[in-house]
């Protein structure tokens, strides 16, 4: 396992073929750090299936509304929903968005980011100061590698479970 080097801001992704290690960076995005502890806590992000996933890009998912694939999941509607917490806002700094970054998604609105997310799969520099970046995958980013492609795929992956490393 990678070293942890601050557990209370660190995420695990129980992925179908191991685990990925995220080091939330909260020096960055505070908030976006603070959401995402939230729902993992509350076991929202668990279940949640991988909704849009194009090779050579990202890997979403977080769409803890419409997403979760235990209750509910409906892969049409998965992509246009949130939890019930209000939007965050933009959180832009000028950490790049390089291959493992974690970055908010979000509708066209910067100030609209809720519960999903998006792994980078390549360095995406084009999105750098457009979408927050709050994380990056410190191991497992083979699995990250391994997560079935398609918008939405046919029959999509999903985050087993979600904890905080200083819960788990």
């Amino acid at each position: 396992m990678a070293e942890i080097k601050d557990p209370e801001n660190t995420i695990i992704v129980e992925l179908k073929d191991g685990n990925v290690v995220i080091e939330l960076l909260p020096d960055v995005a505070p908030m976006h750090c603070d959401r995402m502890k939230e729902l993992a806590r509350e076991g929202q992000y668990d279940n949640v299936a991988f909704h849009r996933v194009i090779d050579g890009f990202m890997a979403q998912t977080g769409d803890v509304q419409h997403g979760d694939m235990e209750d509910g999941f409906n892969i049409r509607m998965a992509g246009t929903g949130g939890s019930d917490k209000k939007d965050l806002p933009a959180e832009f700094s000028g950490v790049p968005h390089d291959r493992g970054t974690l970055g908010a998604a979000r509708s066209a609105n910067p100030n609209s980011a809720n519960s999903q997310f998006f792994i980078n799969f390549k360095d995406n520099h084009f999105l750098n100061r457009q979408y927050t970046v709050y994380g990056r995958v410190i191991e497992g980013m083979e699995h990250v590698d391994a997560i079935t492609r398609g918008e939405p795929p046919a029959s999509p992956d999903r985050m087993i479970s979600v904890k905080v490393a200083a819960d788990a």
